[in-house]
């Protein structure tokens, strides 16, 4: 029963129990939300660990002060709890852990915005959850005892257990990275997990990232708007959607040939589809490609970005009111050039705030906010959807319903048995992603619009497709063609088909970058400026044909751009039936 005795004054030898407790009751905060992310699939187990690690660092002056054991627990306690409160919050209301980009969100929302969030999702059963949360808090903290030591022996512990959990990793991470600052980014990722260094690695990267962006907005606000831009619809209601996936390799989709039916649901609209299948990215990133996609950048000039009009800013001079909805992760320093594009837009909404990629969040979500933004009172609109798509880790891409994909039928030969896995997640997650870009089809074709929907991946992803079957994911300095192979297509509405020339048979086997995307988005959209380029519009009838050139243009003077067509697909390999 030693377990379970209230504080003493003294003790004999050293005691486990006691030292347990504390360890219990100080890891319990970050511990219970951890515990729920890892029993629901939320995400991986590595922030479950970095949460078990980083609860050890108040067992130091627990075993310096004894005597002030409960007194000092309690006060940290009340922080702790008051952190794990809103994680656990956050969870219950999102099933997503808490991050930089929540605090993103905070600053960006008004009172009546954050007031109808909690109106929306606040349940019942919340309060007895917190209530419970709060008891069993309680609870641990009436079973804490001192741990005494000699006071030799309580330093050297302190020490011991400060230097492994904070000095040791540090130092590790500033050597492998070559200087201070690296290596405390590096740590801040190791500690984030745990509260409260949760809110606090989120507001110190939260003001860094915005500190970026605000210079990339302004920078931005400088550039001068198109020149001589004349809309042929000018006046004319409008609405023009533009959906952007990510990490979806067309030649996995059974709408562009692929033996498994991957996509049944645009299969079924493949007759009022423009497909085009012969579209590459220039870059296999998301950010370096969308520096080009969405700009006047391309592999010639990657830099026109930092100068010229972004694709959703033509859009504004157009006369456009501009949406941007997004799952993708928001406030990263990776991703502070997605989050300025979207700042250049009207209105955003920003759906996933999770902490990392390896987590389980679902497209599904955007096609609520989208159907908002139909809805918009706004005669001309452009919508952009930024989609998380088809992004490594696969199995978080898709809920279980389109878990379909489980055995070999329609599997290349050569893929082993430890590959299976993986490669079969990939399919279910581009099945879920036809889904979800189906129903935006579907979605706006209802609101009987004038105008187009265009939807494209960032680039593309090798899931064990190439060669030998062992590449997976994307590496510029390795290409092989599944990392730039992206679907590419187009639906118009029968209003915008009665107006504008779409007959684009003709056009959808030539070859093409999406480096050079504005071009046909403006052509598409009846747009001219003095800027506008139609030989690089993949509609034009002034279309010319160009070398696809991929590769990092910043060091073409260490290694050369490729050109795409020395390694364009293989014929479908040999699959193995069952």
């Amino acid at each position: 029963m030693s377990w379970f005795k209230r504080s003493k004054t003294t003790a004999a030898g050293f005691d486990w129990a006691g030292f347990v407790w504390l360890f219990v009751f100080f890891w319990y905060f970050s511990g219970i939300t951890q515990l729920l992310i890892q029993l629901t699939g939320t995400s991986g187990f590595t922030g479950f660990r970095q949460a078990f690690v980083m609860s050890a660092i108040w067992l130091a002056p627990m075993l310096l002060f004894p005597r002030q054991t409960r007194v000092m627990a309690a006060v940290i306690g009340v922080v702790l709890w008051a952190c794990s409160m809103a994680s656990l919050g956050y969870f219950f209301i999102y099933q997503q852990e808490f991050s930089q980009s929540v605090i993103f969100i905070m600053f960006e929302s008004n009172v009546a915005e954050a007031g109808e969030y909690m109106t929306q999702y606040f349940a019942w059963w919340m309060v007895p959850a917190f209530l419970a949360h709060s008891a069993f808090s309680w609870f641990l903290w009436t079973r804490l005892r001192p741990v005494y030591l000699s006071r030799g022996k309580a330093l050297v512990a302190a020490t011991a257990l400060l230097f492994a959990v904070v000095a040791y990793p540090l130092i590790k991470q500033t050597q492998r990275t070559g200087s201070f600052a690296a290596g405390f980014e590096k740590f801040e990722t190791r500690i984030e997990p745990a509260v409260p260094w949760q809110m606090a690695v989120a507001y110190h990267r939260y003001l860094d990232t915005l500190a970026g962006m605000q210079d990339m907005l302004e920078s931005a606000s400088k550039i001068p708007p198109l020149h001589n831009l004349k809309d042929a619809m000018a006046n004319t209601p409008a609405t023009l959607v533009l959906v952007i996936g990510e990490s979806t390799n067309r030649q996995r989709m059974s709408l562009y040939g692929y033996p498994r039916p991957t996509t049944p649901e645009l299969d079924k609209l493949k007759d009022q589809l423009n497909v085009f299948d012969n579209v590459i990215t220039p870059r296999p990133y998301t950010i370096e490609a969308l520096q080009q996609v969405l700009t006047f950048a391309d592999e010639e000039n990657p830099d026109l970005y930092l100068s010229t009009p972004s694709l959703v800013s033509m859009m504004k001079q157009a006369g456009y009111k501009t949406f941007w909805i997004t799952n993708q992760q928001t406030m990263t320093k990776r991703n502070t050039m997605l989050t300025t594009f979207s700042e250049q837009a009207d209105e955003q909404v920003y759906l996933n705030n999770n902490r990392n990629q390896n987590a389980a969040q679902y497209d599904g979500d955007v096609i609520e906010p989208f159907n908002k933004a139909l809805a918009d009172g706004a005669p001309r609109k452009l919508i952009v959807v930024h989609l998380l798509g088809t992004h490594m880790s696969y199995q978080y891409r898709y809920p279980s319903t389109f878990d379909k994909f489980q055995d070999r039928e329609g599997v290349p030969a050569g893929i082993r048995d430890d590959q299976l896995p993986t490669y079969n997640s990939y399919d279910n997650a581009v099945l879920y992603n036809d889904f979800v870009v189906s129903s935006l089809i579907k979605d706006y074709a209802r609101t009987d619009p004038n105008g187009f929907l265009l939807y494209l991946s960032d680039h593309g992803e090798d899931v064990f497709d190439s060669v030998g079957h062992s590449t997976l994911g994307r590496n510029e300095n390795k290409p092989t063609a599944p990392m730039y192979t992206i679907p590419f297509m187009a639906w118009a509405s029968p209003k915008w088909r009665a107006t504008h020339d779409w007959n684009l048979a003709g056009d959808l086997s030539r070859p093409y970058s999406s480096s050079h995307l504005i071009h046909t988005w403006a052509d598409l959209a009846g747009l001219s400026f003095d800027e506008l380029d139609r030989s690089k519009s993949l509609v034009s009838d002034s279309f010319k044909p160009r070398p696809l050139m991929i590769g990092n243009p910043y060091e073409r003077e260490q290694r050369a751009l490729i050109d795409f067509s020395l390694m364009k697909p293989r014929t479908p390999p040999t699959v193995v039936q069952q």
